[in-house]
């Protein structure tokens, strides 16, 4: 029994050995697909209204005005004596309503608006079918076999094979 089995082997070994190129013929191709993700860069654009800035003079209200005047009077009477105490109060007067106009003198507000195109670019994601592999069906000396392939062949090619005889 030990020698059977070693007069198969070599015989096995033989044929490997004097294997020649053979040719099986595609009798049908199938394509496998895939679906995959694949990111688009996509520009959005819209209008935005943008505030303009700018100064406003202010005034004072009147009676901060007043209040102004009277502590400015206030201060001027406590300057000068006889017609000088009326002419320092009345003075003091003027640059207390005066101080008190100047205080709130200036805002800064918004005065208008103007309209200011924006752009982003944003990340947009598609689903596209592509082509993963073929399923290709062969046939040699009567014998069919499949396989996969990233060839795109077509029925009719003629694709070299090995051929492997293997006793059980």
């Amino acid at each position: 029994m030990k020698k059977l089995l070693a007069t198969v082997a070599a015989i096995g070994f033989a044929t490997a050995a004097q294997a020649q190129s053979e040719y099986a013929t595609i009798t049908k191709v199938k394509p496998n697909y895939e679906n995959i993700s694949i990111n688009v860069p996509v520009t959005q654009c819209y209008d935005v209204e943008i505030p303009i800035y700018g100064r406003r003079q202010g005034h004072a209200s009147t009676g901060d005005t007043i209040v102004g005047a009277i502590i400015g009077g206030a201060l001027g009477n406590q300057v000068g004596n006889g017609r000088g105490k009326d002419a320092a109060t009345v003075l003091g007067a003027i640059i207390g309503a005066d101080v008190a106009n100047k205080r709130n003198h200036s805002q800064q507000v918004i005065t208008g608006y103007r309209n200011e195109r924006q752009c982003e670019q944003v990340n947009h994601y598609e689903t596209q079918s592509r082509i993963k592999n073929y399923r290709i069906t062969f046939e040699w000396n009567g014998t069919r076999g499949t396989s996969y392939t990233y060839n795109n062949y077509r029925v009719g090619d003629r694709i070299p094979v090995i051929v492997s005889i293997v006793a059980q």
